[in-house]
């Protein structure tokens, strides 16, 4: 397994966000377009992606939140990758990437109807925070944070 790290306009981070987007339509259900609106690329300009030789399977992204502060965007890995401790990888592999940047913090947001996600967070340490920006008040998030 190769990590790389790259920009959002990897053809590969492309596809496997639009994966991400298709599954995140079904699991958010109605509430969808509103999460939607705050998961462009825009302003990401850092992104890993996990592949071999041939399949680009993994991806996520660190995004400026404040001068101490990323934020974690885009995890994914594909259906058949996942249980493999892949996303734990990504998840390692951008925390570094953030300290190496001198951030020490990363904050993230995920669906409360995405238990998985959830699970391999607090795996990683990462801790429940109160809802932050956007996501006041919002029933289906769980906001976490980590100190790097």
């Amino acid at each position: 397994m190769i990590v790389s790290r790259t920009t959002t306009e990897n053809a590969n981070f492309k596809r496997l966000v639009q994966s991400l987007d298709q599954e995140l339509a079904i699991t958010d259900g109605d509430e969808h377009s509103f999460y939607d609106q705050f998961n462009g690329l825009e302003n990401i300009n850092h992104v890993l992606i996990m592949h071999d030789e041939e399949t680009a399977f993994a991806c996520g992204a660190i995004k400026h939140f404040d001068d101490a502060t990323m934020e974690i965007k885009r995890m994914y890995t594909l259906p058949d990758y996942r249980g493999k401790g892949i996303g734990s990888s990504i998840l390692t592999a951008l925390e570094q990437w953030a300290s190496e940047l001198q951030y020490k913090r990363c904050l993230l947001e995920t669906g409360k109807r995405q238990p998985d996600a959830i699970a391999l967070y607090k795996k990683n340490g990462y801790v429940e925070i109160p809802n932050y920006g956007q996501y006041v008040g919002k029933e289906n998030s769980v906001c976490f944070q980590k100190i790097l």
